[in-house]
């Protein structure tokens, strides 16, 4: 058992070649203050190696982590060498030391790798660790931000080789007085079941260049890209991956025949009584028998579904939507390729038939889509994997209460969802805080 008091100081601040000087305390007015100093020897000149002379000392204070539950601040008396030939032009510089602090961080290096763990991969919130660090809200997030980038960064082989991606929105923020939406792509590997990236905008072009920048090897793996039906993935998809097969997302395409259906339920509403549903009214007690799958419905169901359209819908508009939902997921019980393309090129031209105007517009949605829907045939891909990295952003979002900068959001994202390699966190260090 070691007795020597200063031996066992540098014991329990557990850094290496660092002398303890002294510690403070200043009892229930601030935190635990360590004193502390290098070991090193005196360096030569990083530019004409001539042996470096004493400037001067100064203190830099830093962030550590908590003493036996009390917030700790590092005191670190480093020392400015300067150059003793008057030619060089290095002048004078401060002796670092990464192990103990990184350039330009006002925390330590362990502590900051510690506040990256518990913001990024445990989704705790950052003024929860500011709170057990005893520092500001701002000192954790610059940190993780910092730490974060550099995981990323070097996590190159985070990404790898990609056989099916995923394209999908998701809401960034609500902005300015009339809370305008801002959003967000996802991109996920579907295969792997992990988010890839996250661009700002829902339009085509910033995950078409987030796309093109994996370069030709990586894009020509891609067999298969998921996507709901948005003209605008499809035309990114279209110019970044036009040798992989498009299909087009089983949920989505349920969901529009079941909007289909409920656009109609509600405008014969307003026309046969001239009011929104009321619960009394036929068709607004049916809405959710309508949506349910036909093979979900007992004999009760059936009947009083039935019962309520007769009630409810006199010319049979809300009945002829019901059926053509029924026959959009249809699509989904073949199996053989050619007969599911033959089903669907004749069910979109049917539904352009004397079909209520809702019915004719899903027609011609399935008719442009043809491809891409029977696509899913032929791989069995959904964008499941995407909508589950969307639910993984979302608690983001909730633990954060929201977020105003990109930057930060989409690294606290990446931390969180996008599975990076958190053994090399040990080994890496940030740059600088722009």
């Amino acid at each position: 058992m070691e007795t020597d008091p200063t031996r066992m100081c540098e014991l329990l601040v557990g850094l290496d070649d660092v002398m303890v000087l002294g510690v403070e305390d200043p009892g229930a007015e601030g935190p635990l203050v360590v004193a502390i100093e290098t070991e090193s020897s005196v360096p030569t000149c990083p530019e004409c190696g001539a042996w470096a002379r004493l400037k001067e000392r100064v203190w830099v204070t830093y962030v550590d982590l908590p003493v036996f539950g009390r917030p700790t601040r590092l005191r670190w008396r480093k020392r400015r060498w300067r150059c003793p030939e008057v030619a060089c032009a290095v002048g004078s510089w401060t002796e670092s030391a990464p192990d103990v602090a990184a350039p330009r961080q006002v925390m330590t290096t362990r502590a900051g790798r510690w506040a990256t763990i518990q913001v990024g991969q445990k989704s705790r919130t950052v003024a929860e660790v500011a709170g057990e660090l005893g520092c500001d809200w701002h000192t954790v997030n610059d940190t993780v931000t910092a730490w974060g980038e550099a995981l990323l960064a070097a996590d190159t082989d985070r990404i790898g080789a990609v056989e099916a991606v995923g394209l999908d929105e998701t809401l960034f923020a609500r902005r300015g007085r009339f809370r305008a939406q801002q959003w967000a792509t996802s991109i996920t590997d579907i295969g792997g079941g992990r988010l890839l990236d996250i661009v700002a905008g829902r339009d085509g072009a910033a995950p078409a260049r987030w796309l093109m920048a994996r370069g030709e090897d990586w894009l020509a793996g891609v067999r298969w890209a998921a996507l709901d039906l948005s003209g605008s993935y499809r035309s990114c998809l279209d110019t970044a991956l036009p040798d992989a097969t498009q299909v087009a997302d089983q949920f989505h395409v349920v969901r529009l025949a079941n909007q289909k259906l409920d656009q109609c339920r509600r405008r014969v509403q307003n026309q046969t009584l001239g009011h929104r549903g009321r619960k009394v009214d036929p068709l607004y007690r049916a809405r959710r028998l309508l949506v349910m799958a036909d093979e979900r419905l007992d004999v009760d169901g059936h009947t009083r579904l039935r019962g309520l359209l007769r009630a409810g819908d006199p010319h049979g508009e809300v009945y002829d939507a019901w059926i053509a939902k029924e026959c959009v997921r249809d699509i989904y019980t073949h199996h053989d390729p050619d007969t599911a393309l033959e089903w669907v090129t004749r069910l979109g031209e049917d539904l352009q038939d004397e079909r209520p105007p809702e019915v004719r517009s899903l027609g011609r949605t399935i008719v442009r889509w043809a491809r891409q829907i029977v696509a899913w045939h032929a791989s069995g891909i959904t964008n499941a994997a995407t909508e589950a990295a969307n639910n993984l952003i979302k608690r983001v979002k909730r633990i954060g209460f929201g977020f105003r900068s990109f930057r930060n959001y989409r690294i606290r994202v990446l931390l969180y969802a996008g599975r990076p390699n958190w053994a090399l966190l040990q080994h890496i260090h940030p740059a600088e805080i722009r």
